[in-house]
């Protein structure tokens, strides 16, 4: 890889000397599977997350993009140590994170899943499914245990006398509180959200939202925001990570990609993203064809099959991530681009 997301913040007037500490490292990841496919056929390996590189600071967001397949979730679960990664690195506060036992690790990084009405034991009272992390890895005693739930509960807008009902007696906006606030518990560094609004009604995407900007003032929370809908990390997010394939196309400050985005891929994706006002909407070339399979990629740049703009050098030459007009873009012709 020609750069990574820390080259690109350490440039001239980026500010680095005054910026949050780095909570969360990642160098290079790369999670693939070997998939049986019978008697008569080869196995194949799915890359499914090809060389991911990003820094997280305290109190920031980085929020990855891309469509259905592109490698989003296994990211998420490759960075909560739900998934090993094949190769790579991550470190957390400067150490490897195979220098942690555990236990130390789910303090430091936890997660908020997509759907709140299959993330939560619907035979467990919202008190027991808080308190059920303080209960495995620490050594607080119960009403310890019951004092750091209601305290958390008051910090997602949840009543004490919710403590005692069941899941299934919420809407799915208060669930999802009930999903935030269990990722508290532990009083993570790290907090990975994969698509955790994309369940819930637009009039409740925003309140959800707006509390979790709060609690990431208030506890200086580092969130990796996994999402497919760019107007909601136009809301939320300071950084974002462009996947097709596996492979990051286009990372750096989002106020720079969408001024401006340098990657035919993510030009298509903003162009796909609801406007109030039509004549803002860029005009591009809607992608050609359909998603490859992640089981047979095509050679040369991943998307050069969809791109309009693709040549044959496109067809042939991989192109690198390297630095471009402040952020860094897998496109060899990322300057080209109007």
């Amino acid at each position: 890889m020609t750069g990574t997301a820390m080259d690109m913040r350490q440039g001239p007037g980026s500010g680095t000397e005054t910026a949050s500490p780095v909570v969360l490292e990642a160098r290079d990841l790369k999670r693939y599977y070997s998939i049986r496919r019978g008697m008569f056929a080869a196995d194949a390996t799915v890359k499914a997350v090809d060389g991911v590189s990003f820094a997280l600071r305290a109190g920031s967001t980085l929020a990855v993009v891309g469509e259905s397949g592109c490698g989003k979730s296994t990211l998420a679960r490759v960075v909560t140590l739900i998934d090993e990664p094949t190769s790579g690195e991550m470190r957390f506060d400067g150490r490897l994170a195979a220098e942690f036992d555990g236990r130390t690790l789910r303090r430091k990084v936890q997660m908020i899943f997509q759907n709140p009405y299959g993330s939560l034991n619907p035979r467990k009272k919202v008190g027991q499914i808080l308190e059920e992390p303080l209960e495995i890895n620490t050594s607080l005693s119960k009403a310890e245990r019951r004092e750091r739930a209601h305290v958390i509960m008051a910090k997602v807008g949840m009543r004490p006398d919710q403590y005692d009902r069941y899941p299934h007696m919420f809407s799915g906006g208060q669930r999802q509180r009930i999903a935030i606030a269990r990722a508290l518990m532990l009083n993570p560094e790290v907090v990975v959200a994969d698509e955790p609004v994309s369940a819930l009604d637009v009039s409740i995407q925003a309140q959800v939202l707006n509390l979790m900007m709060d609690l990431q003032e208030e506890f200086k929370l580092a969130y990796l925001f996994i999402s497919h809908d760019l107007s909601v990390v136009r809301h939320i997010a300071e950084d974002v990570l462009v996947m097709y394939l596996g492979k990051p196309v286009e990372h750096g400050p989002k106020e720079t990609i969408f001024a401006r985005a340098r990657h035919p891929y993510t030009r298509t994706l903003l162009a796909a993203t609801p406007r109030v006002a039509f004549e803002d909407k860029p005009q591009i070339p809607p992608p050609k064809g359909e998603l490859p399979s992640p089981l047979n990629p095509p050679p040369g740049c991943a998307y050069h099959r969809r791109c309009p703009f693709a040549t044959e050098r496109c067809a042939t030459e991989v192109p690198p991530l390297r630095p471009v007009d402040g952020r860094l873009v897998a496109c060899h012709y990322a300057e080209q681009m109007a």
